[in-house]
């Protein structure tokens, strides 16, 4: 039986890795599509996004399996509790997948991953197609490879014996060193030389024979990002990375708090979020809303003190109208943040 090609896709919080993949299931073209989401937190924002884009659900809506959410710690470090279960309940279904799309978390190093597609349970059933690195060019023209530099890197740390000089960097250069394609998002906000300015730096970062690419929102055709056959996990012991002499790394040095909150106003709801995160240690923000009187589901997504907020689809029948918000950061205590943001919504 055929072998299931798998597409590792990283890259730093806010690089686009999400959207990218929301535009890839949208034009997937017939192809049958599993996909296992990485990211932290009791909701799960990623996995009820690519929902939206009717991957994980039949026609009736019910769950098809093809969509597997994973919030229990990033995946380079859960490989054997988390992630080999997984793929071994996908493989007993490999006759209705034509292709599996990992999306790690903004925390996870990629060649871990890779090398787990070395064991002989999966090895059997699954090939890495290519591991795919989004960029947020922007940031690294600014030289800050993130949106939210800090938030990334209090993220990234294994534990207190590794305090590298530039650890963000070295994370950057990692997601590169293992990368068959280097997506460059968000290509549009800057002008010729500073693009040209950070194709060269990657460029100086990554193998000879990544092939990069520019992009506005993650709008690649699927032709470009499935079916490379790279077979990465025959090549990645030999791809050389900052932190190949670890033995162990976790990431138990952030918290994730869930929400439920009563909110009436859009923009008083992001000025209270924007309030808070400027008083507690807080990386991301992210969660559904309801708005009354409003027939469709907001979505809030916050990166450091950056918030944005988009209406995605139309609530269901019979589904529970409720605000719930994850916050990830360090040091939180879930009963004074759910008091603050209340009486900030509630004041006036």
């Amino acid at each position: 039986m055929h072998k299931i090609p798998a597409t590792i896709v990283t890259g730093f919080l806010g690089a686009g890795k999400t959207t990218l993949l929301r535009h890839l299931l949208t034009n997937a073209g017939g192809r049958r599509i599993a996909v296992i989401v990485n990211e932290f937190g009791e909701l799960g924002i990623d996995g009820e996004l690519l929902r939206g884009c009717g991957i994980g659900c039949d026609e009736e809506g019910r769950d098809d399996g093809n969509l597997v959410e994973l919030a229990n710690g990033c995946l380079c470090c859960t490989v054997q509790e988390e992630f080999a279960p997984v793929m071994e309940r996908l493989a007993e279904r490999r006759d209705r997948i034509d292709h599996l799309v990992i999306e790690t978390s903004g925390l996870a190093l990629p060649k871990p991953l890779v090398q787990a597609f070395q064991w002989p349970t999966l090895r059997h059933a699954f090939t890495v197609d290519a591991v795919v690195t989004v960029v947020d060019a922007p940031a690294v023209a600014e030289g800050r490879f993130a949106d939210d530099p800090q938030a990334v890197d209090l993220q990234r740390r294994a534990d207190d014996n590794l305090d590298h000089e530039s650890p963000l960097a070295e994370l950057f250069a990692d997601q590169l060193a293992t990368a068959d394609l280097v997506v460059l998002n968000k290509t549009d906000v800057l002008d010729a030389a500073a693009l040209a300015a950070v194709e060269a730096q990657v460029r100086a970062g990554a193998p000879a024979a990544v092939k990069l690419l520019a992009a506005q929102h993650g709008r690649l055709a699927p032709d470009v990002l499935l079916g490379l056959g790279r077979a990465v996990e025959d090549s990645i012991d030999a791809r050389r990375t900052h932190h190949d002499e670890e033995e162990d790394h976790d990431h138990d040095e952030f918290d994730s708090v869930a929400l439920t909150v009563e909110v009436t106003d859009r923009e008083r709801l992001l000025q209270a979020l924007a309030a808070l995160v400027s008083r507690h240690e807080i990386y991301r923000a992210k969660g559904f809303v309801a708005l009354p009187g409003a027939a469709m589901r907001l979505v809030v997504q916050g990166v450091g003190a950056r918030l944005d907020s988009h209406f995605d689809r139309a609530w269901r029948p019979g589904e529970a109208r409720v605000s719930r918000l994850v916050l990830i950061g360090a040091e939180l205590d879930a009963a004074v943040l759910q008091r603050e943001l209340q009486q900030a919504l509630s004041a006036g």
